[in-house]
């Protein structure tokens, strides 16, 4: 059985890690540091093989002494490049650079979920493989390299979890079927011809035009798809001109576009595409079109999600476990789902003033680490038995 309370000296040890890495955020694809500071702690984990499968990941692998299943447990370890505005003691030293989504939490929680499973190797089943992944928040991702890279050769069950600082904390999604949505970015680039704000009739400014799309583009959703089918169209910044006295050249719109059902979002990216042309010809202009591939969807296995859901209420009854609903923000865990079946959960880290992730004052209820670390062990226990 696993132990439901994580031991004081044990968790106490994940905070600290915790705000070491609080403090010495990385960027996606430049976690050089971070991944040396785990690739240190998990050396010194008797039991357990450490390589870098990439420059900036880490891959533990963990055998227990009984047959099993092999099961990978991932933690994100990038940060983003927002200016921290918490006030916290251990507030980012990095500047402009901040660990404003959790992934701080989720590398200490594996990491200390890593140091607790070690201990006990007789109660261990299969293979447990813990990669601590990096570049979760830029396409195209750390995981898909990861995956190229071999980690999920011979897996049979992925694993995943995430701190949510607008969830209360005590409350677990567990959900089956569609939980994160399809993403991807564009870029549309409108040309018309420059000259002089005092002679508007010998140009032809394309700032009107991105101003018109702007405004259009997200109407496309409720003319195409239909009101009970979730999907967004979103504009995310205009970018054109240089001076009061010119008109510009050319002007760029991004945005993205996101949906649970595949194909509807092959679609809608098509028809971004289509329209931004046709309006720009309407007004005589030229327009490039530019996708940039995100993030599939994570789809939740339905029978991983009822018994990790039973095993949550069984072992750690004082989590309060809910379906949540989708949401439309994207995750690269999608990928390791291309090879096996997998689970993907919320972990409620709120408080009373909780701001949305990726905001400057970002912060997750620090409780919530013990949560997180019970959870992963309990699941790497159960899953990598045969009997599971």
């Amino acid at each position: 059985m696993t132990p439901r309370l994580t031991p004081p000296e044990l968790l106490l040890e994940v905070q600290e890690h915790y705000r070491y890495l609080h403090q010495h955020p990385e960027l996606s694809f430049q976690e050089v540091e971070t991944a040396a500071y785990l690739e240190r702690q998990l050396r010194q984990i008797p039991g357990i093989t450490v390589t870098r499968p990439t420059e900036t990941s880490v891959l533990a692998v963990l055998t227990g002494h009984k047959p099993g299943r092999t099961v990978l447990l991932r933690a994100d370890i990038d940060a983003l490049p927002v200016t921290e505005q918490t006030g916290l003691a251990y507030a980012s030293q990095n500047p402009g650079v901040m660990h404003a989504c959790g992934h701080d939490g989720h590398a200490s929680m594996l990491l200390g979920a890593v140091r607790h499973l070690a201990g006990q190797p007789d109660a261990l089943c299969g293979e447990l493989r813990f990669i601590f992944q990096h570049a979760e928040e830029l396409y195209p991702g750390g995981a898909q390299e990861l995956v190229k890279a071999g980690v999920m050769d011979g897996v049979d069950l992925a694993f995943g979890l995430h701190l949510m600082s607008q969830i209360p904390l005590g409350t677990v999604v567990v959900r089956a079927g569609p939980l994160l949505a399809s993403t991807a970015a564009f870029e549309i680039v409108v040309r018309g011809q420059g000259g002089h704000a005092g002679e508007p009739h010998r140009a032809l400014s394309p700032l009107p035009i991105v101003g018109q799309l702007a405004q259009t583009l997200p109407g496309l959703v409720p003319r195409l798809v239909s009101p009970l089918t979730p999907a967004t169209i979103t504009v995310t910044s205009l970018h054109g001109g240089q001076g009061h006295g010119i008109i510009p050249h050319e002007a760029r719109l991004t945005g993205s576009v996101r949906a649970y059902d595949t194909d509807l979002h092959a679609r809608l990216l098509r028809e971004v595409g289509e329209y931004s042309r046709q309006v720009s010809e309407l007004y005589g202009a030229e327009c490039d079109y530019r996708v940039i591939p995100g993030y599939a969807t994570v789809t939740n296995d339905a029978a991983l999600s009822e018994q990790v859901r039973n095993l949550l209420a069984q072992q750690l009854p004082e989590l309060t476990l809910t379906d949540g609903e989708p949401i439309m923000i994207g995750e690269d865990f999608s990928a390791y789902l291309t090879r096996a079946p997998g689970l993907f959960v919320f972990v409620g880290a709120g408080h009373e003033t909780a701001p949305p992730h990726h905001h400057p004052a970002f912060q997750i209820n620090e409780a919530a680490l013990e949560h997180g670390l019970n959870i992963n062990v309990a699941v790497a226990l159960a899953l990598g038995s045969t009997a599971g």
